[in-house]
């Protein structure tokens, strides 16, 4: 992690909210309350980034998916920028409640928007009648506007990234629920102890909320090289057991062949070719 305290202060992460909406279960992580703001302690921040940062390289690493999530205006296009640059799956438009809990459901619904993609490509669509033609359409419009970022998704992301706990409850609710690890960019009145991965700080400021989102695709890019580096030693190591497999084949038949005299070898004759 190239960042350091001081980067951390001048993106103004140490911005908390107004002392009278501070969360007391946020103590641990504050360092004083200065003319009626919470002031975030940037140390705390910087040691809880950087143990965020490994466990999301950690768990890519080892191919896990991690499902980026901020449905509020600060974070909508860093966040989406952020699943572009990672190709992972994300949401930042409204959070469908049961997207987790009842994925099931979730999944028989990504298939009919899927059907719908491939009749509008097809042609098949501008085939029906018109007045069905419209109907499916606006449903198709609704359904990018809730499925956006998951359309890809075939089963349960290891883990969430969350901007902001308290404005994305239910779906901090629901990961926790379905047994994910949760890494949260958590300011002063929330409750760090809702999630697994804490970062206090300003959640509400573009440039804060830019500053630990980079941090944290640097982290997960990071696991996806070293993903890829498994997988292409993995291949050299079937490879290698192939080869040394037919080798010890190829060694054994010579050395039953040597076995045999040479006045046992009879030649094939027109009826044994």
């Amino acid at each position: 992690m190239d960042i350091t305290p001081k980067d951390l202060l001048d993106a103004g992460v140490h911005f908390g909210h107004q002392t009278k909406r501070w969360n007391p279960r946020f103590k641990g992580y504050l360092f004083d309350h200065r003319q009626g703001i919470s002031v975030i302690d940037l140390i705390k921040t910087h040691a809880c980034l950087e143990k965020a940062c490994q466990f999301l390289e950690n768990t890519v690493a080892e191919g896990g998916d991690i499902l980026l999530v901020g449905t509020k205006r600060q974070a909508q296009e860093l966040v989406r920028e952020a699943a572009a640059a990672t190709g992972m799956p994300f949401c930042v438009n409204r959070w469908m409640g049961g997207t987790l809990t009842n994925f099931e459901t979730i999944k028989r619904s990504l298939a009919k928007y899927k059907r719908y993609q491939e009749m509008e490509s097809s042609g098949e669509l501008a085939k029906t009648h018109k007045k069905e033609a419209a109907a499916i359409k606006r449903e198709m419009e609704r359904m990018h506007r809730n499925f956006e970022g998951i359309a890809n998704l075939t089963q349960l992301p290891t883990a969430m990234v969350v901007i902001d706990i308290n404005y994305e409850d239910i779906a901090v609710a629901e990961g926790r629920r379905c047994g994910m690890k949760v890494v949260a960019l958590v300011d002063t009145n929330s409750d760090p102890a809702l999630v697994d991965y804490p970062i206090p700080g300003n959640d509400d400021a573009v440039k804060s909320v830019r500053i630990i989102v980079e941090t944290l695709v640097a982290a997960i890019q990071a696991g996806l090289a070293q993903r890829d580096s498994r997988r292409i030693n993995r291949g050299r190591e079937q490879l290698a057991e192939t080869n040394r497999a037919v080798k010890a084949h190829v060694e054994v038949t010579a050395a039953a062949a040597a076995l045999i005299p040479e006045d046992e070898v009879v030649a094939p004759t027109e009826e044994t070719k």
